[in-house]
């Protein structure tokens, strides 16, 4: 069974105030090599459980896509990447259209665990539809789509991501206790890179 790892890599950060993916942790976890910039640390968890895994770049973000590709990432250039993050996650399964299922990740959750991303692909490969991780009760990410969702997924547009998806097939979402609390955090200000910040709310798929 074929689990493809999408890493939408696209967005331009602007609340950040400069190119957050590129923005360096001081420390990482012991899987990942420290110190090392939050999107190739989000990179690194991802394929470390997802070997078949590629991340989403925007056509002109060249620094970003060699370090992407240095991680282990296959690199999709998205023209629609302006559009929002439903565009980007369409380029993403889009470029993987024979797979049974995709894992949708985002670069700017670094802290999320390994083990987390593998439970994932287990719940798929078990025959989830949709999976997701739940920490203390709060649904995150990454979030995985069985093969039924491509034609759904690969249309999307705008900046809603696969919300709709979700929501409209809440009966079909298993979601996966986790005790991993980067699947509720991520980066939009350089406060959030501190080791020690609270969990921030996670973003919708």
């Amino acid at each position: 069974m074929r689990i493809v790892g999408v890493l939408l890599a696209a967005g331009r950060g602007t609340r950040f105030g400069a190119d957050k993916l590129l923005a360096p942790l001081t420390q990482s976890r012991a899987d990942a090599a420290a110190p090392t910039c939050v999107a190739v640390a989000a990179a690194l968890h991802l394929a470390s459980a997802v070997p078949d895994s590629l991340a989403v770049v925007r056509d002109d973000a060249d620094v970003l896509a060699q370090r992407l590709r240095g991680a282990g990432l296959r690199v999709v250039r998205c023209e629609r990447a302006d559009e929002g993050m439903g565009a980007s996650l369409a380029c993403g399964v889009a470029a993987a259209p024979d797979a049974d299922g995709w894992i949708i990740a985002l670069a700017d959750m670094p802290w999320i665990m390994p083990s987390t991303n593998g439970a994932i692909v287990a719940a798929l490969v078990a025959g989830a539809d949709i999976v997701a991780p739940s920490y203390r009760g709060e649904r995150g990410h990454p979030v995985g789509f069985g093969r039924r969702h491509y034609a759904a997924l690969a249309s999307l547009g705008g900046d809603s991501g696969a919300r709709a998806v979700v929501e409209r097939e809440r009966d079909r979402l298993t979601l996966v206790d986790v005790s991993d609390a980067g699947v509720v955090r991520d980066v939009d200000f350089p406060s959030d890179l501190e080791e020690g910040e609270s969990p921030m709310p996670g973003k919708s798929a």
